[in-house]
């Protein structure tokens, strides 16, 4: 646009030149374009945006690399993640109270780690959410330091798991450096700064994603923690609030940080979300319909219909997040024991989950059968001790899912009926196939003739089995045959 005006402008002053200089008035030439040129300046500076001055130095240079960069970054489709609730993963509900259960993390086959916020919490119509961010380049003293936080993500490392933190971009508390530039927030039309749209979230200040001085501040905190605590990526919270011009502009610029892989997560269900540059997003449809199966009593049939509509609406190489439990869902609504039916209700929800398709999330104490709800707002230190049987059983789950590659990027077919999830995985060298029952009765399955008199060995047990004709499953059991 610039140089199509100095363009214009030097052909009118050329041309006005030339027919004044033929009637003798070169002065007026001389001074017209000089006109000219002073209002195609002062055009061009009305044009300029300028963003109001940050409250913090956006001149700063990014921090130097800590330490070496995680290597071992799993492919997409090869995630186990899991996520911890500080305030209820231990007894101190700190970062170091984590250290303890890596190992029991790492045997659950997970290879990546989601921590919820880590950052200081806003006082000000607090309620004591970790996502009312008072500062996005500092540790939540409540769970410990900066050097705490480096020692997880280190010793995270050596057993080969990702770290990656949970971002809430959206909004900050009220009491954020940030809030002292109100142009860094939404207005209503009275100028005051309001809370984001179409929400209750009283503690929180919407933030203005129109404004680009913002947009770079909220990108250097992020570019932060992968180079100053060296961790692996972010889950970003409530990311359908944010607008996508955004998002692509932050992967971008994290992609740019040399040695680095970076895993995106986006907790919401936009597409544009994988254009932007996630890798996963999350499965809600899947999550919603596996509740319905199991406690509405909704057909079976409806899992691979929902898994094909969630898939075919994401660019090959994409990922859904696949889940029984989350932090809200396990706050606000039930634990998977209370969602699915009962514990081995809960078990059988998980198998479908994580065998059909998406990238497998277990929930802080999930796997123990944790049978009270946790807040994330306090502290309420989960048993450990609980249901050895349960997380043991878990743990076979997840190894069948590390060990097979069919049950992570093998084709999947379906043979469900209206009471039994049954679906087969293969890929070029294994053939899986998984059969659940999700009624609190026993139900008989009548098999395709396609796996008729076809020869298996159970994955869970070792035994062999040959398929006949029909298979009987008790209330909530399940079967997973593999050759």
């Amino acid at each position: 646009m610039f140089l199509n005006r100095l363009y214009f402008v030097i052909i009118l002053i050329n041309s006005l030149s030339t027919f004044f200089m033929n009637i003798g008035l070169f002065r007026i030439t001389v001074l017209l374009g000089f006109s000219l040129l002073f209002l195609f300046a002062q055009s061009c500076k009305e044009e300029t945006i300028v963003d109001p001055v940050p409250p913090q130095d956006t001149t700063a240079k990014d921090p130097v690399q800590f330490e070496t960069p995680f290597s071992e970054i799993p492919a997409t489709s090869d995630i186990s993640m899991y996520e911890i609730n500080e305030r209820a993963f231990s007894i101190t509900g700190n970062l170091n109270g984590i250290l303890s259960r890596l190992d029991s993390i790492k045997a659950l086959g997970i290879n990546v780690i989601w921590l919820m916020p880590i950052h200081p919490i806003g006082k000000i119509k607090t309620v004591n959410s970790p996502y009312c961010i008072r500062n996005y380049k500092e540790v939540n003293p409540e769970f410990g330091t900066l050097e705490d936080l480096r020692t997880l993500v280190r010793e995270a490392h050596k057993r080969k798991i990702a770290v990656i933190l949970d971002w809430a971009a959206n909004h900050t508390s009220w009491d954020n450096p940030w809030i002292s530039n109100k142009s860094w927030y939404s207005q209503d039309g009275n100028g005051n700064i309001i809370i984001p749209a179409g929400t209750n979230w009283q503690d929180v200040a919407d933030l203005n994603f129109d404004n680009n001085a913002m947009r770079l501040e909220m990108i250097r905190a992020m570019k932060y923690w992968v180079l100053t605590a060296n961790t692996d990526g972010f889950r970003c919270d409530a990311a359908d609030y944010v607008p996508y011009s955004f998002w692509k502009q932050a992967i971008d610029s994290l992609n740019k940080i040399p040695n680095r892989k970076l895993i995106m997560l986006a907790e919401g269900a936009r597409a544009d979300h994988f254009n932007a540059g996630f890798q996963m997003n999350f499965g809600w449809d899947f999550f919603t319909k596996n509740k319905n199966i199991f406690k509405q009593g909704q057909t079976a049939n409806g899992f691979y219909q929902s898994h094909q509509t969630e898939y075919s609406s994401i660019p090959a190489g994409s990922h859904k997040l696949r889940f029984t439990s989350n932090h809200d869902e396990c706050a606000w609504d039930d634990t998977p024991i209370g969602l699915f039916g009962g514990k081995q209700a809960s078990v059988a929800a998980f198998v479908v989950s994580t065998f059909m398709g998406g990238v497998p999330l277990i929930y802080s104490g999930q796997e123990v059968g944790c049978e009270v709800k946790l807040p994330f707002f306090s502290n309420s230190p989960i048993d450990w001790a609980t249901n050895p049987e349960m997380n043991a059983e878990y743990k076979k789950i997840m190894e069948l899912r590390t060990s097979h590659t069919s049950l992570r990027i093998g084709s999947l077919v379906d043979y469900s009926n209206s009471d039994i999830a049954a679906f087969k995985r293969q890929d070029t060298n294994e053939e899986i196939v998984v059969f659940v029952n999700t009624r609190k009765a026993s139900r008989d399955f009548s098999i395709p003739i396609i796996l008729q008199n076809t020869s298996w060995t159970d994955a869970l047990t070792g035994t062999s089995l040959t398929l006949g004709t029909n298979l009987s499953l008790s209330a909530y059991e399940y079967c997973i045959l593999k050759k």
